[in-house]
């Protein structure tokens, strides 16, 4: 049977974060119709145990390895009903009247693909990834080298990144929307393809909202509701030396691959080579950084 919704939430080693977000969301069945799909990465905390044991009635689906955020996803394409997908990290909390209220966000607009709803933190802030814009040269230099979006945390010219000039209570159209939370419609994954499997971590919520903005659709930053974000808990999780700097190492190299794709075409020689040496440089330093 078709549902309005298919939630599918991806795991690793984040049993007792997911159990409370499971729990979250199964107090919203009142607000839509949806079906809740986990996706495990080959948790070693027990998760899959608790999932049988306590969620028996949540569609589970079982890798053998850490098949990475991509891959697990789309993992859940082929059993997906809901004519609305729900991209929903495990270390989230759903609050009340959010998914129902932007599922009717898109069914009221049909020219949006994509909407996410306020993320904040533990602490209560906003968790700024929520909205991005497209890492271009110049939105990356401001952000990630110069750090002038910091400096200048409300300039239009300077704070491109997170959007630091919008109001975080204002909903606005975005270039990217954080994979934490990320709804969209079933009919333009479809049209544009589930995520890029060639990201292992990271970079994989860019690459989708790239596409679906090249279809012609609109992203939208929608505050009205929230989810609260334990953020990285996955990244934190208990892992071996050998697979932190794996972790760290595809997260930059997603930053190439992204470039690469979707960004090297407009662009001079010059200024592709000056973003590769960039990325390959900051990777060192980080990997450089877990032996020390």
């Amino acid at each position: 049977m078709n549902k309005t919704l298919s939630i599918i939430i991806v795991s690793y080693n984040t049993r007792e974060l997911l159990d409370k977000c499971i729990f979250s969301v199964l107090k919203r069945k009142n607000e839509v119709d949806f079906e809740l799909i986990v996706v495990d990465n080959n948790s070693r905390d027990g998760l899959v145990e608790l999932m049988e044991d306590k969620y028996p009635g949540v569609k589970l689906i079982k890798n053998s390895e850490n098949l990475g955020f991509a891959k697990a996803n789309n993992a859940a394409r082929k059993i997906a009903k809901g004519k609305y997908i729900l991209f929903l990290n495990s270390d989230t909390v759903v609050h009340k009247s959010t998914l129902g209220k932007t599922v009717k966000f898109l069914e009221e607009n049909g020219d949006v693909a994509s909407v996410t709803c306020k993320t904040v933190l533990p602490t209560g802030k906003l968790d700024k990834d929520v909205r991005r814009s497209f890492p271009t040269p110049w939105v990356s230099f401001t952000h990630l080298i110069l750090k002038l979006d910091r400096l200048f945390p409300k300039s239009e010219l300077f704070s491109k990144y997170w959007y630091g000039y919008i109001d975080e209570d204002e909903t606005h159209d975005v270039d990217v929307v954080q994979g934490a939370f990320h709804l969209t419609r079933k009919k333009v994954l479809s049209e544009v393809g589930w995520f890029d499997e060639d990201y292992f971590l990271d970079g994989e919520d860019i690459d989708l909202c790239w596409r679906i903005k090249e279809a012609g659709w609109r992203i939208v930053y929608y505050p009205e509701v929230k989810i609260t974000h334990y953020k990285k808990a996955s990244k934190r999780s208990e892992m071996s030396a050998s697979e932190k700097r794996r972790i760290i190492g595809a997260g930059v190299d997603a930053m190439e691959l992204f470039y690469r794709k979707r960004l090297w075409s407009e662009y001079p020689l010059f200024v592709n080579y000056l973003i590769i040496t960039g990325t390959k440089t900051v990777r060192f330093m980080r990997i450089l950084s877990t032996y020390l």
